[in-house]
């Protein structure tokens, strides 16, 4: 079989799955539209405390017009292999700019760090979320509270996919040129934080492809590459999920190369 030919087939496999996500989504959106009540930490182990190293909390931020429900699956997933407390942000979906969203971040990272008697957290962000989360922690010193932030198909140095959604603002802030870019692409001496960028060259949102990695000359980053799955599919997918965990296990050793697989 020819390479094109395979090309054709995981590409049409992975609109499959994102025809079956969004299926799925819109049934359990309803179950996110609520801002999540504060709750104590979840234990996966009747006896939490001989884990010798507790995680700090982690902290879930959505994409544009969704909300914490696409993250069910990997809510679970993080609970089920040890994480005491996953928390989700709603932010509204009248938020128009990236800052605002960035700002009432920090507030939701300030209190979970406050509650969670701990001074840090780790952020996982889901396209526009990604970047939410990375310019609280660029441009809101959110490096001093946020550990390391995982990104799951986040334009990073923008999108061109969908030009008849200019009218959303956000959306405008996600054009390669745009102001909110060059702020991103602007030195971060000494920034704290570890990057995780999680892409697929299946992604449909993300064009081109390649700029849902992350390449900035003051941030420790790492990219890995999650192939044949669209952009919805993400906060789903079992190679993603187990990558996510990874890289979070990843800040408690030595740091090293991630696979997603």
């Amino acid at each position: 079989m020819t390479v094109p030919f395979l090309h054709r087939v995981a590409r049409v496999r992975s609109v499959g799955m994102e025809l079956a996500m969004i299926a799925g989504h819109v049934l359990l959106y309803p179950t996110g539209m609520a801002a999540e009540a504060a709750r104590e930490p979840e234990r996966s182990s009747p006896n939490p405390s001989t884990d010798p190293s507790p995680r700090p909390p982690v902290l879930l931020v959505h994409g544009l017009v969704d909300n914490r429900s696409v993250f069910t699956v990997l809510r679970r997933s993080l609970l089920r292999h040890g994480w005491p407390q996953v928390c989700a942000l709603n932010y509204s979906p009248l938020t128009l700019d990236v800052r605002r969203a960035a700002a009432v971040l920090g507030e939701r990272v300030r209190e979970l760090t406050e509650r969670s008697d701990t001074s840090r957290v780790d952020v996982i962000g889901h396209s526009l979320g990604g970047l939410v989360a990375r310019y609280y922690v660029q441009r809101l010193d959110g490096d001093q509270r946020v550990r390391t932030l995982v990104t799951l198909g986040t334009p990073h140095t923008g999108t061109t996919a969908g030009p008849l959604l200019d009218a959303h603002p956000m959306v405008r802030q996600m054009r390669p040129d745009s102001d909110l870019m060059r702020e991103l692409a602007a030195p971060a001496p000494g920034c704290r934080t570890r990057f995780v960028a999680i892409w697929s060259d299946m992604d449909q949102v993300i064009s081109p492809v390649e700029a849902a990695r992350l390449h900035h000359p003051d941030l420790d980053a790492r990219n890995v590459l999650v192939p044949g799955i669209g952009h919805l599919t993400m906060p789903v997918h079992g190679a993603v999920t187990a990558g996510v965990r990874r890289a979070l296990l990843a800040a408690e050793r030595t740091p090293g190369t991630f696979e997603a697989a």
